[in-house]
């Protein structure tokens, strides 16, 4: 954690993934829970990836609280990992569907702000902001991404190595952070055992 107050700004001028996360579990004051995620190709309506949990069902994270964790147990449950596959290169624009409810506080202008690096360089950012969320309500977020345009060098470089291609998602509401996740994306074939 950090004494620097992270504001939209200071996120946006960062070249480089964070050493650590910027927001302990507890700055999330707004009882955001997310309840299901969804990643489609715009073109095909293909889905890539999908989860979901009941929304009667606590929050795994919120239930364990900032105290009960490790570093590296936070970090797991803080992070997520996608294996996606060489094709995901030939995809022009995603989509993605957040299921999330808030809590008893009105939510003002929740903006995400997420930031791609490959190898400690950044490759794009995304930025997106719902203006508003009633309290004590669940809301869709639909969010299109285009897909950055890299060389065929970085592709090969890139399935070569998975897991160095990472994002920080920051979530503010009304500028307070008040959720910092990670993710990790995996280009590599997949094994027979895995579903495509």
């Amino acid at each position: 954690m950090t004494e620097t107050k992270i504001t939209p700004e200071y996120v946006l001028a960062l070249n480089k993934p964070t050493a650590s996360f910027m927001c302990p579990l507890s700055a999330n004051i707004y009882n955001i829970q997310f309840l299901s995620f969804r990643v489609r190709d715009v073109e095909s309506g293909y889905v890539l990836f999908e989860i979901s949990r009941d929304e009667n069902d606590p929050d795994p994270m919120q239930a364990l609280g900032d105290s009960n964790l490790s570093p590296e147990e936070e970090a797991e449950y803080r992070t997520v990992r996608y294996h996606f596959g060489p094709d995901f290169f030939k995809l022009k624009t995603i989509g993605t569907t957040l299921r999330f409810s808030v809590g008893d506080k009105p939510v003002k202008n929740f903006r995400m702000i997420e930031r791609h690096y490959y190898k400690d360089k950044l490759l794009h950012n995304y930025d997106f902001t719902f203006p508003f969320c009633i309290p004590n309500t669940t809301n869709d977020w639909e969010a299109i991404y285009k897909i950055p345009t890299v060389s065929q060098e970085q592709i090969k470089d890139m399935i070569a190595h998975p897991y160095e291609t990472v994002s920080d998602s920051f979530y503010f509401v009304d500028g307070e952070l008040v959720m910092h996740n990670r993710a990790e994306y995996d280009y590599s074939p997949f094994t027979d055992e895995e579903e495509k």
